[in-house]
């Protein structure tokens, strides 16, 4: 049912109901007259309202409230959707301070589908495995044959591939899509890895255009990678990489602080010259940016008050795996998930620390 269930709609008369209706206005010029108008009014209903949002994205978190505000700012208007509704609030709001832009918001899973243009397009961006398989469940009874619904999350490609045919079963397309940059980047522009069904990357190829990263002499940081998972292969192979770099960052900072004995103020200088050669990266810069901030609620440098502990969301550990079974060598990424392992043993460290100092080990 519609707003428009109470408009005499012609298709829907019985012949008893005809009669009666013409009986009662007296003349059957009136209810041809009423029969046109609705056929009129059914002919516009069949054409897609100019007010449907071009795209729809489900999973507000850091990621999706940002890829969110980029895509809208890029003139896409966009309709978004979270299980807890405060952060669709949140992220409405953001909308209007940040130039009013194009973003709807909706507590509700079939009024955010239904609001999208056809063949509707939705991204995901919540956490892997349950949660993507309950938000497909919650989105996809709404939906129709030839819309289409994007993983933009961090995804093991075999699952990927296992939704990619369950959805084709019922008509629907799937796209696993890698997304690289963090915070900033969806926000300002990502890297983007599409992998899936080509049918579906052609139904969303001029937003992704616009919103990845611009670079200068290459164009959007997005290109579509191939069938079934290989968008999400490839960006987990890229973060299982971006382990390494991480690791071997930290160990160079170690040495030149630990055995160098270089100063913060030093480091900065040191990783500021690196990265003007080969070693140019965003890693390296924001390295380098890290050692001049002080901390401002003390005294010294934040870097200094940093724990030394970290954790991961298992694409490193992934790529790990996937190494592995292929009979391949990745010592690089190997050791740097070792050591996210190790650095994890807080407590373990500390008492070895502390038993070291008293020459137990001696």
């Amino acid at each position: 049912m519609n707003g428009f269930d109470h408009m005499l709609n012609p298709v829907m008369l019985t012949p008893v109901m005809i009669i009666r209706f013409g009986s009662s206005v007296g003349s059957w010029k009136r209810f041809v007259w009423l029969c046109g108008w609705n056929l009129d009014f059914l002919r516009k209903m069949a054409t897609p309202p100019s007010n449907l949002n071009r795209i729809g994205l489900a999973g507000l978190a850091v990621m999706g409230q940002n890829l969110a505000l980029n895509i809208a700012e890029k003139g896409f208007p966009i309709s978004v959707y979270n299980r807890t509704t405060s952060k669709v609030d949140e992220t409405v709001e953001r909308a209007k301070k940040e130039g009013n832009l194009p973003l709807f918001g909706f507590h509700d899973p079939k009024s955010f589908v239904n609001s999208i243009q056809k063949p509707r397009v939705i991204i995901m961006l919540v956490k892997a495995g349950a949660p993507v398989d309950q938000t497909i469940k919650t989105l996809s009874v709404y939906m129709e044959k030839g819309d289409c619904i994007i993983d933009g999350g961090n995804e093991w490609y075999e699952n990927t591939e296992r939704r990619e045919k369950a959805m084709a079963e019922i008509g629907l397309l799937y796209l696993g899509m890698g997304v690289s940059g963090g915070e900033e980047g969806a926000r300002n522009g990502p890297s983007l890895m599409p992998g899936g069904s080509f049918e579906a990357y052609k139904h969303i190829e001029d937003i992704l255009l616009k919103v990845a990263a611009q670079v200068p002499d290459s164009g959007p940081c997005v290109t579509y990678i191939g069938k079934g998972g290989s968008g999400n292969f490839v960006k987990m192979v890229h973060n299982g990489i971006e382990y390494g770099d991480m690791q071997l960052i930290a160990e160079a900072y170690d040495v030149l602080r630990s055995v160098g004995k270089l100063s913060n103020d030093e480091l900065q200088k040191v990783f500021s010259e690196w990265n003007k050669g080969e070693l140019l990266s965003f890693l390296i810069e924001i390295t380098a940016d890290i050692f001049g901030i002080k901390d401002d609620k003390g005294d010294g440098y934040l870097v200094d008050k940093v724990l030394d502990k970290t954790g991961m969301k298992g694409t490193g550990k992934w790529t790990v795996q996937q190494a592995a079974d292929l009979s391949i060598a990745a010592p690089t990424i190997a050791s740097s998930l070792d050591a996210r392992f190790l650095s994890g043993l807080k407590e373990d460290k500390g008492r070895s620390s502390k038993s070291i100092q008293r020459g137990w080990f001696r």
